[in-house]
């Protein structure tokens, strides 16, 4: 396929949020930590835009050239945190104060987010609707899986729908096993990838 892609920048913030706002919108995810879709469509950027914030300033996030995908990676070293991660109720402060799922969806993937190796963190990957299905977010994921593979660094993400983790396990990553269960919603599941050496 070819597709050429750049690192985002500070000016591209609103495209990057833009896309994962559209590419998210309908995720089971999304749905449950906001069920009315009025509410959603008026508070999913705010709520998405904290991650293209965190990622903007800590790690990187490429985008394809055309605007029509965008993927977003942090790095994150060995060793358990030493302090609580201030993201999640950062992520309900800016998004939608009252509502505790907000919150509560950072706070449990955080709990089996793996610690004892460093890696690469695909926080979130989104494809414009309708560029769906023809290969341009395996492209952008892989440009980054081509780095880990030359440094031989592994790669962690979470996998937010049944297809996407599909997609996930055709890149080389595997379930860990446990999978995060949302209270009375959707499913998470945490994959993780070796690198792959020549």
């Amino acid at each position: 396929m070819g597709i050429r892609i750049q690192r985002a920048g500070q000016n591209d913030r609103e495209l990057v949020v833009s896309v994962l706002e559209e590419a998210f919108h309908h995720d089971p995810v999304s749905s449950w930590v906001f069920p009315d879709e009025a509410h959603r469509r008026a508070v999913h950027g705010r709520f998405l835009g904290v991650f293209a914030d965190i990622t903007l300033a800590e790690g990187r996030i490429d985008v394809a050239e055309d605007g029509a995908a965008v993927a977003l990676w942090l790095p994150v070293p060995a060793g358990a945190p030493e302090e609580e991660d201030p993201t999640p109720a950062l992520m309900r402060q800016t998004a939608d104060p009252d509502n505790e799922r907000c919150e509560l969806v950072g706070r449990l993937t955080g709990k089996v987010h793996p610690h004892d190796r460093a890696h690469a963190y695909l926080l979130m990957i989104g494809v414009s609707p309708q560029r769906q299905g023809e290969g341009v977010g395996a492209e952008l994921i892989r440009a980054e899986l081509d780095r880990c593979d030359r440094d031989g660094v592994p790669a962690y993400l979470e996998a937010s729908s049944a297809r996407s983790r599909t997609l996930y396990e055709r890149l080389g990553f595997r379930f860990l096993g446990r999978a995060v269960e949302l209270p009375d919603g959707p499913s998470m599941w945490p994959m993780w990838r070796e690198p792959r050496t020549s």
